[in-house]
Formats: structure tokens, C-alpha cells, sequence
């Protein structure tokens, strides 16, 4: 198969990039790749907003205090002039998203509503209810329908293909026949989501959050940043780990501990619940950690989320979704009872290295969105600030793969990839499983979630990674295919998904033991302090062909603000 541009991913990212990527070339085949289908990707489930100096509550919010808010909520570690780009072109393009047909809340007045989020100093997050990211997801794939856009959905991205120099294409499986093929192309964009599933039964990611593109780009011997840098939700229910929105402490929800305290006011006396997420998920593990959260009777700890005195209607109009979710998996009525909630592994700030224009060092391969560090979120996003990011570097990068597939050919090989990868899939469905992968999954999260979790120091980090050096090597020696059909072989997907996950895993615990400070949502309780004079760099990471690293300090860029001490 020939693409021209191939957009891997239908996340919020993806659809945006193909729409722009269309609505720029001029003859060119443009496809969109997504191993599920296009209205299941995982934007779907993003909720509270999505953020824009529009001024439509507070008059005096504008682009340059966005860019502060953001640059000190990364800590320091975003690239500065990112941040202005992302937060300039915001009202932009929530203008052009509105003009799409996405419902937005509206004020009394008719504008776009706005709620207030952690870390702003302005009320800029535009929202619709609590569903912002499913409204968004099904109104850009409607548009991409519109524009006559070719989806090959249920196919699954395996590998790419390069000469060293030039994207060749990528290897997929096709997965309704279970048929492996090359795509040739001239530009790949990998809008391929996050990876925050490496914490399995501890994050609120959607089972496909396997960082498939990110993985991709390790093996092919290509940049990765930022990798130790993986964000915490404060606020996950209690059994699941399912998301309840910023946007619930936004409209009013206080945190609460044992003794009944609203505990923020120790941590950040003037933001209150409304900190920043590294920021309010540190205090309350350090609440359950000092014996101030509850216990359940499987022995989870908690504390609560406190909506009740929200009101019926409030919480019905506003945060209809949460109360659904908190009836469906906790059994608690909102507006009726507090919330168990604790933190989650959410977001991954690390990804594919870009620049701004999107661009990876190998020539016709983009990334864009949760897979891509550009970086606008450096060691801690804003919430309301991911929505952005995939639909305006979605736009960048649907913009450049088409100004570069225009003035150029398809590269020559490539195809030699899919001897490979037979072999490899034959390998796994011939062997004899000696362990499951339900089980495997299982123990990479407690690995990840015990030696790699909120809180870290050397020890337990160096435990953690000798405990996943042993997983890894169980899993390569005793893992195959139980199912050894072709035609829809999810449990093929599924394993060849925890490879990629073990990949980014071990990539991450590497850079973890590398930064022997605290930045963001990055915190050793050894090295508590934040360290400008020897780690404010990005940590920029590739694999070597014998699975070692090679680590390279990269250059943040301060300069449009002095990094100072950060304070809510």
C-alpha cells in the first residue's frame, strides 16, 4: 500500500492533523491508522476542558498570563517559546473548533463558558459539562468524514521503516485478517496517545494506552525525552482508578482527610484544591501516608472528594458524567456522599522528541500530541492544557508532513521489515506460554506503582528496576500466544502491546535513576530540593542496537522567564 501522509493514531491529535493535512495538500493520499475504532480513542475520555485565554469570564485573562501559568506549572522544564506558540494560537483555534460544530457550555451571554483549573490564575478552561474530550473526538471525526478522509481502522502500528536518513513506512497488522503489511510513505505523523498504561491497574488510561509509537521510536534507534516525567492525577476512584475530572474541585469540591480537615490549606494556602496535580497528589499520599487517609476493607487507602454541598443541580448539570461514574464503580452518589478517591498514573509528559514544527531528526517522521515532547508541559502539565496541545500540534504537524511529502519521493526499500516481523509473530504463536499475561501485566503496575510512584528515592527506584530487568527477561523467555487464529487475534495485540509497554517501562526507570532531584511531578524524597544549577535539562535518551542507553543532556529554553521558586 502507497500513502502519501500517514497519520498513525485517531486520537484528538490524529483527526486534527489529518483535517489540516487535507485541507493543505494539493492531490496528495492522505490515511489515518488507528487500531481502534476512530470515536474509542482514548480523547474520549478526557473531561474537565480544555484551556484558552478567551477573557469570557475574567476581562483581564490573556495569552501571555496563559504562557506564565504554564511555564510555572512545568517547573521550569517547558521550552518557553513551545508554550507561547501553544497558548497564542489557543483562542484560534477554539474559535475554529466551535465553528466545527463542538457543543461548548455557554455563559448567560451566549460565550463559551470558562471554569477555573489548577495552576491558572484565571477561569480559561472552556468546557462542555464534563464530556469535553468526547465532544471533541466525535466532532472532528465527523469533519474528517466531511473531507473525505481514508481510515484504515483496527489496524495495528508494529514498526517503522528507515534508511537512517528518511522514513520508509511502517509495518501494521491488519487486524480484521490478521495480515501483516507494509505502508509505504513519504510522511508519517505518530499521533499514537500515552503511555501511562505501564502502570496498569493504578492509572486511568484506557487499555490501549501502550505508547505503540513511542515504543516504535525507541526501537528504530530514534529520541525519546523527558521519559521520567509521568503525571499523577490527584483525584482517581478509589477501586478503579478511573478519572474524576479537575473540573470537580473547579466547581467547589473540597479534599477532605479522617480527621475532616480540607488538608490543601497546609500545602497551598492560596490555590487550595486547586494546586497543581504534582502538587495536590503529593499531599494527599502524604495525608495517607501520615495516617490521616481511610482504609477500606481490601486494604486501599483513600481519602475523600467532597461534592455534597455542590447541590443536586450543580453536580447534575455540571458533572453529570462523574456522578454516573461514581455510581457505576464506587457505589456512591455524589450528591449525596463524598467521593473515595486517590491518586492515578494519568499523563505522560515525556514522548517522541520534537521541535516545534513537530519534526523527529529522521526526515518525514512527525509525532504530535501525548506520544510527542516538544515540550510544552516540561515536568508537570496544567489540566485543561493536553486538549490543546494535541489540536494545535496536531495542526503543525498536519501542516508539515505536507509541505514535506509534497517535495518528496517515496524512499526506496523498507519492505525488508516484514520478514522480520513474521518471523517474530510466528515465534510468539508457535511458543508454549509457561506464564499468563494477565499475570505479568498485573506485576509490571505494582513494580511501576511501588518503585516508581508518587513518592521515589534510590533504593527503591534500583529495586524497582532490578524486579523489572527480571520481568522483562521472564516475559521475552515465557510468554507466547494462547489464541492461534488470524482473524481478530486480540490476544496476539495484546501481548505484542505489553512488549511495547516493557519497553517504555524500562526506558523510564533508567531515566528515573538518572535525575537526582525533585522537579514537578517528579519528587525523591533523597533529593527533595529542584536542582537549576545541574539538572535543568531535558533528558533526551536512544537505544543502541545491543539494548543500552545512550543519555544526552538537552537544552531547555528559559528564555522568556528566569526559572524561580514555585509557590500556590
Amino acid at each position: 500500500m502507497k500513502v502519501d501522509v500517514l497519520i498513525v493514531g485517531a486520537g484528538g491529535a490524529g483527526l486534527y492533523a489529518a483535517l489540516s493535512a487535507a485541507k493543505e495538500a494539493k492531490g496528495l493520499n492522505i490515511a489515518v491508522m488507528s487500531k481502534v475504532y476512530p470515536t474509542r480513542s482514548h480523547t474520549g475520555a478526557a473531561q474537565g476542558g480544555i484551556n484558552a485565554a478567551l477573557a469570557n469570564v475574567d476581562p483581564s485573562d490573556n495569552e501571555e498570563l496563559h504562557t506564565f501559568d504554564t511555564i510555572k506549572g512545568s517547573d521550569y522544564l517547558a521550552d518557553q517559546n513551545a508554550v507561547k506558540y501553544m497558548c497564542y494560537e489557543a483562542p484560534r483555534i477554539i474559535r475554529e473548533m466551535e465553528h466545527m460544530g463542538v457543543p461548548f457550555s455557554r455563559l448567560n451571554n451566549g460565550k463559551i463558558a470558562q471554569r477555573p483549573f489548577g495552576g491558572a490564575s484565571k477561569d480559561r478552561t472552556c468546557y462542555s459539562a464534563d464530556k469535553m474530550g468526547h465532544v471533541m473526538l466525535h466532532t472532528l471525526y465527523e469533519q474528517c468524514i466531511k473531507n473525505d478522509i481514508k481510515f484504515l481502522n483496527e489496524w495495528f502500528l508494529l514498526n517503522i521503516a528507515h534508511n537512517g536518513k528518511r522514513i520508509q513506512g511502517v509495518s501494521a497488522i491488519n487486524i480484521a485478517t490478521g495480515e501483516i503489511q507494509f505502508v509505504k510513505t513519504k510522511a508519517v505523523i505518530l499521533a499514537t496517545g500515552g503511555h501511562s498504561r505501564i502502570y496498569w491497574g493504578y492509572t486511568s488510561n484506557a487499555l490501549g494506552c501502550t505508547g505503540d509509537g513511542t515504543a516504535a521510536v525507541l526501537r528504530a534507534g530514534l529520541p525519546l525525552k523527558d521519559m521520567e516525567f509521568l503525571q499523577f492525577h490527584p483525584t482517581g476512584l478509589r477501586k478503579s482508578a478511573i478519572l474524576v475530572t479537575e473540573a470537580a474541585r473547579g466547581e467547589g469540591g473540597h479534599l477532605v482527610n479522617n480527621v475532616g480537615e480540607r488538608f490543601m490549606k497546609k500545602y497551598a494556602p492560596e490555590k487550595m484544591e486547586l494546586g497543581p496535580r504534582d502538587l495536590v497528589s503529593r499531599s494527599i499520599m502524604q495525608e495517607i501516608r501520615e495516617g490521616r487517609g481511610f482504609r477500606d476493607e481490601e486494604g486501599r487507602e483513600y481519602v475523600h472528594l467532597d461534592l455534597t454541598h455542590l447541590g443536586e443541580k450543580k453536580i447534575k448539570e455540571r458533572l453529570p458524567q462523574i456522578r454516573e461514574l461514581a455510581i457505576d464503580f464506587e457505589g456512591i452518589d455524589p450528591i449525596k456522599e463524598p467521593i473515595p478517591i486517590k491518586p492515578t498514573a494519568h499523563y505522560a509528559m515525556g514522548g517522541i522528541d520534537t521541535n516545534v514544527k513537530c519534526e523527529t531528526p529522521l526526515e518525514g517522521l512527525y509525532a504530535a500530541g501525548e506520544a510527542q515532547c516538544v515540550s510544552v508541559h516540561g515536568s508537570n502539565r496544567l489540566g485543561g492544557n493536553s486538549l490543546l496541545d494535541i489540536v494545535v500540534f496536531g495542526h503543525v504537524a498536519g501542516l508539515e508532513a505536507v509541505r514535506y511529502a509534497e517535495g518528496a519521493d517515496f524512499a526506496k526499500g523498507g519492505t525488508e521489515i516484514i520478514e522480520n516481523e513474521k518471523r517474530r509473530i510466528e515465534e510468539l504463536m508457535n511458543k508454549e506460554s509457561k506464564e499468563t499475561l494477565g499475570d505479568l501485566r498485573a506485576e509490571l503496575g505494582e513494580i511501576m506503582f511501588k518503585h516508581f510512584g508518587v513518592f521515589k528515592n534510590e533504593s527503591e527506584m534500583q529495586e524497582g528496576y532490578n524486579k523489572l530487568k527480571n520481568l522483562i527477561e521472564r516475559a521475552h523467555n515465557n510468554l507466547g500466544v494462547e489464541d492461534k487464529s488470524k482473524v481478530f487475534n486480540l490476544d496476539l495485540q495484546a501481548t505484542l502491546e505489553f512488549f511495547n509497554l516493557l519497553d517504555i517501562a524500562d526506558v523510564l526507570a533508567y531515566a528515573s535513576l538518572q535525575r537526582k532531584e525533585s522537579r514537578g511531578s517528579f519528587y525523591r524524597d533523597d533529593y527533595p530540593k529542584r536542582d537549576d544549577e545541574n539538572y535543568l535539562y531535558h533528558s533526551v535518551i536512544t537505544r543502541n542496537a545491543d539494548g543500552s542507553y545512550d543519555y544526552k543532556k538537552g537544552e531547555v529554553d528559559i528564555s522568556l522567564y528566569a526559572p524561580a521558586e514555585r509557590k500556590y
